[in-house]
């Protein structure tokens, strides 16, 4: 199981939101291509960057910062936010970044996912944020008609081959994953499965490795020392 430390970047600096909300913000760092730097130095394997004010505007907002974030790494970045088109994609892939993420998009427009399944193939993820089970757009502020699991599904046949799963319930509130409702989405789709939320102890990782995930977006337990990035590695290994 790989381990992804979460930048996120909001006017330019490296933040993180409690369960989403834009008026509950804790500035971590002035500079992300240096907290990028020091997760990789710490063993990251992968790093996974969002553009919160790009997801909240609905186009990229920090893209010089990500692009600087990977050329200053020799390991990969996937980095979403305001990812709406097919052109968006090329251009941030094209400044480094390994992997791209759907969210919004792919529940407004799920031909998109088609069409980038055949122009990025294994390039691009799709981010399945769910409140109270639903699939959740607009930087989580509206929420779809789609159930988590019916939507992944869907994803897959268009030809996704990697699920961001967020339990939004979860997210910056230390208090632990969503493990039942993890479980039940590696069970209902055959892509990889990357959990996100809640994460916030040793055990946390190791329960979900046991699940069959195929990664663990690691994000305030991180800053707040919760959790140590060395530690979490041994214990996805």
């Amino acid at each position: 199981m790989v381990i992804y430390p979460a930048i996120d970047i909001k006017d330019g600096k490296c933040v993180r939101l409690a369960q989403g909300r834009f008026d509950d913000v804790t500035v971590y760092s002035d500079d992300p291509v240096e907290m990028a730097r020091s997760f990789e130095m710490a063993g990251a394997q992968y790093l996974h960057v969002v553009d919160l004010d790009g997801a909240r505007l609905g186009s990229p907002q920090n893209a010089d910062v990500i692009s600087r974030i990977a050329a200053a790494v020799g390991i990969p970045v996937q980095t979403g936010g305001g990812i709406r088109t097919t052109e968006t994609m090329e251009i941030l892939l094209g400044k480094g970044v390994k992997r791209v993420i759907l969210g919004t998009s792919a529940v407004n427009d799920p031909m998109l996912v088609k069409r980038a399944a055949e122009m990025f193939s294994g390039r691009f993820a799709v981010a399945v944020d769910a409140k109270d089970g639903f699939v959740a757009t607009e930087g989580w502020a509206r929420t779809s008609r789609f159930s988590a699991v019916e939507f992944a599904r869907k994803m897959e046949e268009l030809g996704a081959t990697v699920i961001i799963y967020t339990d939004i319930s979860r997210d910056g509130m230390l208090k632990g994953p969503n493990l039942k409702a993890m479980e039940e989405m590696v069970k209902s789709v055959g892509i990889e499965v990357i959990a996100s939320g809640g994460v916030t102890s040793l055990q946390d990782i190791r329960d979900l490795k046991n699940i069959g995930v195929a990664g663990s977006i690691v994000g305030k337990a991180l800053y707040t020392g919760n959790i140590d990035l060395k530690e979490a590695i041994g214990a996805a290994k």
